[in-house]
């Protein structure tokens, strides 16, 4: 694929690959820097990649990886200052906020690993974005119908596998 090539499709593809990179790490700066990096690599291996396809995929991964590098570098800086009372003022909602984060992160890993990229898609119109299913249904060039069948499907495979990991 050549240079101009690889340009423009990541140019055309900036936002979605953005708002992923957002999915891993609120700050707007570090998702940036993530895509950045992520261009830089597939800028660097642009001769061997053979298509716009695989030059989606290979952001897709390469995007998602450097976020998670990104979250766990901060992991390992402290950035809580020494309070000797932070155990005993720790109280029963702060944990149930952190039930709740964790409960979230597997309904996200859980969506990124199971549901096609169609079904993400379309999850993703509905329920971040508030789109109503004939605006996802056009965007998408599918019937109404399908759309439903989709989310459907969504639901129910997020739901299976939650109740599964949620069992062991």
């Amino acid at each position: 694929m050549s240079k101009e090539t690889l340009t423009s499709t990541f140019t055309e593809l900036r936002n979605g690959f953005l708002r992923l990179a957002m999915r891993f790490l609120p700050n707007k700066e570090d998702a940036d820097d993530a895509l950045q990096e992520a261009f830089f690599r597939l800028w660097k291996h642009a001769d061997q990649i053979g298509s716009r396809e695989e030059a989606e995929a290979l952001t897709v991964v390469t995007v998602k990886n450097l976020c998670i590098d990104t979250l766990r570098k901060k992991n390992h800086l402290p950035t809580v200052e020494l309070d000797e009372n932070r155990d005993d003022s720790i109280s029963d909602s702060a944990t149930d906020s952190l039930e709740k984060e964790e409960r979230f992160r597997m309904v996200e890993r859980i969506i990124e690993l199971r549901l096609t990229p169609l079904q993400q898609q379309i999850l993703h119109m509905k329920e971040y974005d508030g789109k109503t299913y004939s605006e996802i249904a056009e965007s998408l060039g599918m019937q109404e119908p399908a759309v439903r069948m989709q989310l459907s499907r969504a639901r129910k495979e997020i739901r299976e596998c939650y109740l599964k990991q949620m069992e062991r």
